[in-house]
């Protein structure tokens, strides 16, 4: 069987190196991959956004079945461009991708099928939006209604600092016209959980739960990255939380999205707040995220084409997804100084793998031979264990024996997981994240 992945980071390793585990699968084309990557599948200089180009080379290609993992081309509407060359695909379409590539059409839809969130207004008038936060109570989050690369979710705690960042986003447009229009949202408190989800459509089966480190630096200081590492799973998210989640939310979304007439298929991305009033939804995805994807697909049992061609053909059933009930914990290597101004080009040493240990490369390409550094996130070293301790401890000793110049790395990934585990008093993330 040929498939073929877009994207090229971290997350899409991930994936291939599951579908690979696969043995009708003879051929991975990745598009455009990285250099790590192409130990894995054939990488093809496409970007993932340009659809005329993806399409061209599935055209000329016996391709079997597409998995669209970025949001960008899925929000573009890269699935229907595919199924309507009847290339079948994992992935949402563009109208039900609009779940995450609209925040306004989010928040909406949750108010309207009374799924829990937090409070907002919506503004298309720098102005208004100005004149109604000088009277607000803070600290607020103020978030751009489209994607924005990670970026567009801000908490601001004072009049001054809305007020900059209402110009930043719909004057100066720093996220083109996804700014154009905002919500200025009522900040959360309580731990973060990040539950990715299989969907047929209807039946709506959970994966193993995690928790992100968004922050560049220890104690989560500094400022927001695409995430630092990911441990699963997420102690937070008992049993008794997961059963509320799914009545009060997992299951109201699916539904809710075909009753709108956008039937969501795929991979949804609940990001939850579970705050003193109950679970609280602070995003959907439309994708698996990344690096939960590196945490969670290491501990999933079952194949996941399988499952992937059962969200795409409506038979999903939750018998057919089963994840181990031990931990894993993905500890991201980036680029010092990362995610502001850093430095690539530099030769990456890596060491063999143990089972139970991979190494997930999401920014880096090939010259020479040679695996050079080409992005901030350079690689996440994951390991899986019976328990998060020792998962802990084996990613740590598996990012030590990697090497590149200007390497850097948080010192403490799942260290607040493990309290939370252990019952000790901790501070849980309260920061309000957006992927």
């Amino acid at each position: 069987m040929n498939i073929m992945v877009i994207g090229g980071g971290g997350r899409e390793h991930a994936v291939i190196r599951s579908l690979k585990k696969n043995k009708s699968v003879s051929k991975i084309w990745c598009l455009p991959g990285n250099g790590g990557i192409a130990a894995d599948a054939e990488c093809v200089p496409v970007k993932a956004t340009d659809l005329e180009g993806v399409a061209a080379f599935a055209k000329d290609r016996p391709v079997d079945f597409a998995v669209v993992t970025p949001d960008d081309p899925l929000c573009l509407g890269l699935v229907d461009r595919l199924e309507a060359l009847g290339i079948p695909c994992f992935g949402p379409t563009r109208a039900a991708a609009a779940i995450e590539g609209s925040k306004v059409f989010s928040k909406q839809l949750m108010k309207k099928y009374g799924i829990p969130t937090a409070e907002s207004l919506v503004f298309s008038d720098p102005v208004e939006a100005a004149g109604y936060l000088k009277t607000a109570e803070y600290p607020v989050v103020i978030k751009a209604d489209g994607l924005a690369l990670g970026k567009g979710a801000v908490i601001v705690s004072c009049a001054a600092e809305a007020e900059r960042t209402v110009r930043e986003m719909m004057v100066e447009k720093i996220f083109g016209e996804s700014g154009s229009r905002i919500l200025v949202e009522e900040f959360l408190t309580g731990p973060e959980v990040s539950v990715l989800s299989f969907t047929d459509g209807k039946t709506v089966v959970p994966m193993v739960s995690s928790m992100d480190h968004k922050r560049a630096h220890d104690g989560d200081e500094g400022p927001n990255t695409g995430g630092m590492g990911t441990v699963a799973p997420n102690p937070y998210y008992t049993a008794e939380i997961a059963k509320e989640c799914m009545k009060t939310i997992f299951l109201p979304t699916v539904r809710a999205m075909e009753k709108e007439g956008r039937p969501f298929r795929g991979c949804l991305y609940f990001g939850l707040m579970l705050t003193p009033k109950g679970p609280k939804v602070i995003e959907y995805n439309c994708r698996f995220g990344d690096p939960e994807t590196q945490v969670v697909l290491p501990l999933l049992e079952s194949d996941l084409l399988t499952v992937m061609q059962a969200c795409r053909a409506g038979t999903l059933t939750e018998e057919m997804v089963r994840f181990s009930d031990g931990a894993a914990c993905c500890v991201v290597l980036a680029s010092d100084g990362y995610p502001k101004k850093y430095e690539t080009g530099y030769e990456i040493s890596l060491p063999e793998t143990e089972e139970g240990e991979e190494i997930f490369v999401a920014g880096a390409k090939r010259e020479g031979g040679k695996l050079l550094t080409a992005g901030g996130r350079v690689l996440g070293a994951t390991a899986t264990a019976g328990d998060l301790k020792t998962a802990i401890r084996r990613a740590y000793a598996l990012a030590e024996k990697i090497s590149f110049r200007n390497a850097y790395k948080r010192s403490d990934i799942g260290a607040r997981a493990l309290k939370a585990a252990e019952g000790k008093t901790c501070s849980p993330q309260t920061s309000q994240k957006q992927e």
